[in-house]
């Protein structure tokens, strides 16, 4: 319980009506979850406008509503709180709320397209293995310790974000890894907190039907360092092209990390195979698990957030390069005839791009590289055909197939996905809507040695068509599969 103007602070009120003088018990978005002597917060969602459940919320018996602007009937004995952004006010007054959290802990937020996941990931394990206590909030999981809490979105919404990072301080974490998406930002999510870093791994093609131009997508992601206070470090990857951009307009310490351009944390890749990476980080040698030249950029990033928090280099260096990286993220398996299964979370045109060229240069002959992806539904339309090209272009076969067709057709996916293909590519690929029938045909024509990517869905365990999830798990699939196909 707290008093409500200790938890107003910060907030921009335009009005008020009624008394600010109470204790509230709690906050929500969620009418639903509204409790007796709670704060119910009205926001205007893309789906669903908060200030049509007013009434409910007051029923359920809220003593507090925060809203953009006061509902018809007033009632007596309310206390109504107009402000201009309630996505804003909410991320204020969780803060407050649940005792400024972010404060007590060393905080760092990850934001970018691709690479997020796997960066919070491994400094997640890099300072659990380094003795500290920590707290990940990802796409694939939270975590307080051991403890594993189940994840819903890339960033939880502003009161089961402060609340997250609240337990984790009452259960004595010292650092906290986040990965701040674009949703997050522009909602205001992470809107209070206070960040002792953060970091930009790139920015590409993706989100485009939430933010409309790519223009929009950059800057969102720009004014997560623009707003990191003169205490934080702001590391950008500065072969990204818009690495230098983020870091304009930041109050923080100014650090970057690069495998081409002169940078705080230099790299350069000596060697790239199946077993791992040997890298000059620095000018000292480091050999590590992790696949690919995206995850070299991924250690740079790693390397320079540990850093930057204090630890020395070359502990830094020495365990780091032992830990593999997270869940669906360029996850193989070798099948007993040789074939090699790749599962990767892929799923925007430069992710898939990324993954394609990393399994090039681990070829060591003529292996066939069979790819198994597809698009999400009600998502970005025009990233469709995009993947299906660069599926093609970088591999010998093709299975076009669903990955999460939520409330739409597959086969109207399937048909954007066609539009525009090349002649070329027009021969190398197969349409084939279930996704586990695809991925038995890829593995039905690989010889040993081909390699199956099967992008698009990386952690995920279960698959979405028409709305109703059901278990699926890409890994799962392609080890059962490859069982079949063995007897």
């Amino acid at each position: 319980m707290k008093a409500l103007q200790s938890i107003l602070f910060g907030v921009a009120l335009r009005e008020v009506v009624g008394s600010t003088q109470m204790q509230v018990n709690d906050i929500q978005i969620d009418s639903r979850k509204v409790n007796v002597g709670g704060v119910f917060v009205a926001i205007s969602g893309v789906q669903v406008d908060g200030h049509e459940f007013i009434t409910i919320a007051i029923e359920k018996g809220a003593t507090v509503i925060v809203c953009e602007h006061l509902p018809e009937n007033i009632v007596n004995g309310i206390t109504y709180l107009v402000v201009e952004n309630a996505q804003e006010a909410v991320a204020i007054m969780a803060h407050q709320f649940y005792n400024e959290a972010s404060t007590k802990v060393k905080l760092v937020g990850v934001t970018g397209t691709n690479g997020k996941t796997t960066v919070a990931t491994l400094l997640f394990k890099l300072f659990s293995e380094l003795g500290y206590k920590c707290g990940l909030i990802s796409t694939v999981q939270n975590q307080i310790g051991e403890q594993i809490i189940p994840s819903t979105h890339t960033t939880p919404d502003a009161i089961q974000l402060n609340a997250l990072l609240d337990k984790m301080v009452q259960e004595n974490c010292t650092h906290v890894f986040m990965e701040c998406s674009s949703h997050a930002i522009h909602q205001h999510r992470i809107t209070g907190l206070q960040f002792a870093g953060g970091a930009f791994t790139n920015i590409t093609h993706d989100h485009l039907d939430y933010h409309k131009t790519f223009e929009e997508y950059v800057s969102v992601k720009k004014a997560f360092f623009d707003h990191l206070p003169s205490t934080a470090f702001a590391l950008s990857n500065l072969d990204d092209k818009n690495g230098a951009n983020m870091l304009l307009d930041t109050k923080a310490r100014r650090l970057t990390y690069a495998l081409h351009a002169p940078a705080n944390y230099k790299g350069k890749i000596l060697e790239n195979q199946l077993t791992g990476l040997v890298m000059l980080v620095n000018d000292i040698e480091v050999h590590c698990r992790l696949i690919g030249t995206f995850n070299a950029y991924n250690f740079l990033a790693v390397y320079g957030i540990a850093v930057q928090l204090g630890e020395v280099s070359e502990k830094v260096l020495i365990t780091l390069s032992a830990l593999t990286g997270a869940e669906g993220r360029f996850d193989y398996i070798i099948s007993s005839t040789n074939i090699i299964g790749i599962v990767d979370y892929a799923h925007t045109p430069d992710a898939l791009e990324n993954v394609l060229t990393t399994i090039a240069k681990l070829r060591k002959g003529d292996e066939d590289v069979i790819t198994v992806v597809g698009c999400g539904g009600d998502r970005d339309k025009t990233k469709r055909p995009i993947m299906a090209q660069v599926a093609c272009d970088l591999s010998t076969k093709v299975f076009l197939t669903s990955d999460n067709p939520r409330s739409e057709n597959p086969d109207t996916i399937l048909n954007d996905m066609e539009q525009g293909l090349t002649s070329a590519a027009k021969r190398k690929y197969i349409k084939i809507a279930d996704r586990k029938e695809a991925i038995k045909a890829a593995i039905s024509i690989a010889k040993a040695g081909d390699i199956i990517l099967v992008a698009g869905k990386g952690h995920e365990k279960y698959q979405e068509v028409k709305g109703v999830k059901t278990h699926f798990d890409d890994k799962e699939q392609l080890q059962n599969l490859f069982k079949e196909f063995e007897k």
